[in-house]
Order: C-alpha cells, then sequence, then structure tokens
C-alpha cells in the first residue's frame, strides 16, 4: 500500500485524502500550522469528519455497503505539525495544499523537502506556477505542480504541471499513479492559469459581461451554458471543435465579433490566421490542430455524434420523433 503524506487539512488535503484512500493508498493527513495539541486535535477531528462524509456521499452513489466507507476512511490517519517528521518518513508522495500564499508555501516545502528529500513533492497551487516554487525545496528535480479541481474526489481532471527542471521521470511516475487511480492527467507547462481556469476564467467573465449588458437573464445564460455550450464540449474539446466546424469559421466569426463590438478579446489569435493561410483548416482539409488524415471521417463523425446523443440522453434532452 503506497503512502501519501498530505501537508494541510484544509479543503484541498480533504479531498485529497479521499482521493488517496478511495483509491487504496494510506494517507497521512497533517496539520500545517503549530497549534496546541487540544485545538490541533479540534482542527483534525473536523478534518476527518469531513472526509468520512464525502466517502460516504460517493460509496452510497455506487450502491456499496456502509462498511465499505469505514474501510476507506481506515485508511487515513490525522498528524499535528508536531508529529509531522514521522508521517513523512515513509511517504512515496507529498502533496502541500497549504493556503495561496508564497511564505506558506515555502514553510511548507522547505519542511517537506527537509524531511523527505529522496520523496516525489508536489504543490496543488491553483494560482503559482511550479517556476516560483523550485526554488523552496531542496532537490528541485523531484518537484512538480499537480493542480485538481474541486471537488478533488469527484473531477478527474489534474493539471500536471514540471519546471524545466523536473526530472522526466519523476513526471511521468505521478501521472502514472493519477492514471492508476482513475483520474484524467494532463500536462501543461508552468503557465498563469494552467489550462482549465486560464479558460473559465474567459468564460465566467463573458458571462457575467452579458448578464450585466443586459443581454440575457442569468437563468438562460447559465441554460445555454449547460444544455448547449457545456453538453457539446464533453464530447468535443474546444480544439477538436473547431476542426470539426472548420478554422475558416473561427476565423470569420472573430472578424465579425471583433469588429461589431470594437473589442479586441474577440479577435482570433495567431495561429488561427497561420493554419488559415497554410491551408490547415480542419476536418474536411485533413489537417487542423489535429492530423485527420487516413481516418473515416464518415465514422469520426456518426461516433462523435452518438456520444453527444448519449449525453443529451442523460440530460433528458433527446425526446422521440413525433
Amino acid at each position: 500500500m503506497k503512502h501519501a503524506a498530505l501537508i494541510g487539512a484544509g479543503r484541498m488535503g480533504r479531498g485529497l485524502a479521499h482521493v488517496f484512500a478511495w483509491a487504496g493508498w494510506r494517507v497521512s493527513l497533517i496539520d500545517a500550522k503549530e497549534r496546541s495539541r487540544p485545538d490541533a486535535d479540534a482542527l483534525l477531528d473536523e478534518a476527518i469528519a469531513a472526509v468520512r462524509g464525502s466517502i460516504g456521499l460517493m460509496t452510497g452513489f455506487h450502491g456499496l455497503p456502509e462498511a465499505r466507507a469505514a474501510e476507506i476512511a481506515g485508511r487515513i490517519r490525522t498528524c499535528a505539525r508536531l508529529d509531522m517528521a514521522n508521517a513523512l518518513a515513509d511517504a512515496d508522495l507529498v502533496m502541500e495544499g497549504v493556503p495561496e500564499t508564497l511564505d506558506a508555501k515555502q514553510e511548507a516545502l522547505g519542511e517537506a523537502s527537509r524531511l523527505a528529500q529522496d520523496t516525489i513533492i508536489a504543490s496543488t497551487t491553483s494560482t503559482i506556477l511550479s517556476t516560483d516554487l523550485a526554488g523552496f525545496v531542496a532537490r528541485p528535480e523531484r518537484f512538480l505542480n499537480a493542480h485538481w479541481l474541486n471537488p478533488a474526489f469527484l473531477i478527474p481532471v489534474v493539471e500536471v504541471s514540471p519546471h524545466p527542471g523536473t526530472d522526466e521521470a519523476v513526471t511521468e511516475k505521478l501521472i502514472g499513479w493519477l492514471e492508476a487511480m482513475g483520474k484524467t492527467p494532463v500536462r501543461c507547462a508552468p503557465s498563469p492559469g494552467f489550462i482549465i481556469p486560464r479558460i473559465q476564467a474567459l468564460a465566467m467573465n463573458e458571462a457575467a459581461r452579458m448578464a450585466g449588458e443586459g443581454v440575457a437573464s442569468p437563468e438562460d445564460i447559465d441554460r445555454a451554458i449547460r444544455d448547449g455550450f457545456g453538453a457539446r464540449f464533453a464530447v468535443l474539446g474546444l480544439l477538436e471543435f473547431i476542426d470539426w466546424g472548420g478554422v475558416d469559421i473561427l476565423h470569420h466569426a472573430s472578424r465579425y465579433m471583433t469588429g461589431a463590438t470594437g473589442e479586441d478579446r474577440f479577435a482570433a489569435p495567431a495561429v488561427i490566421g497561420e493554419m488559415m493561410e497554410d491551408g490547415r483548416r480542419g476536418l474536411d482539409a485533413g489537417q487542423g490542430f489535429y492530423d485527420h488524415r487516413g481516418i473515416d471521417t464518415d465514422a469520426y463523425r456518426a461516433e462523435r455524434l452518438k456520444a453527444f446523443f448519449d449525453i443529451l440522453g442523460l440530460k433528458g434532452l433527446t425526446p422521440p420523433p413525433v
């Protein structure tokens, strides 16, 4: 049984305790702050109660007996800051989940690397780049970032972001562990916003802007997102969708939106113009962001449409013909 030591017993630490215990790991959930023993015990009692609650919820969703929830939660032990050395001594993986400040990260990562120098150490930061944190650990080649999406025990995607000095074997090992746990690791360079937060910040700001401008009601904007945007992109990724419809459609739509609104935020990036010039205009051209040459495009379209139909069916949005 592998051992994950989680520094920080807040929301992220609790979610990860669930994730690792659920996947069969032994877990040490560590309070990162120095407190009196009674205060630490109270915080950790609250933390383990929250983890037991989420595990119970998920075992219920799976239709599993209550005994399974107790068995899974039994893999977790809580640990005060004073006992961190013992918790990290035999850890296969250390994950830092303290508040999003450089001071807090420096303290937690420095202590982790002092106590577990030969262990893979990962931050879970959602805002700070791995390049800015690597200097806080004694062996930066064994450090990288793994950004989880809340709730971590439910959302499969984990954005894995090594820094230039991360040993490739370390990155591959973490990705392998995540895949074995049933997660969907995606690799990205240390860039502000990573992948999902960067895209969702633009989308959320635009939705808020439309509501503020009175373009549509909040209810209709969210209904459109749930039943249209969200359902569609649950099947086709954004770049796959560009290829599906044609790069030229985005090219022309972006030019129109920029002219009609006078807002540069709707302008297409340079790569779209380059693809237009190169003739890489998507699925029908054989190349776009993806290489579609040699595939059966009719079969590909049918498979994607069936997946879209299935997604909509789960939402009760595929009425039969009258």
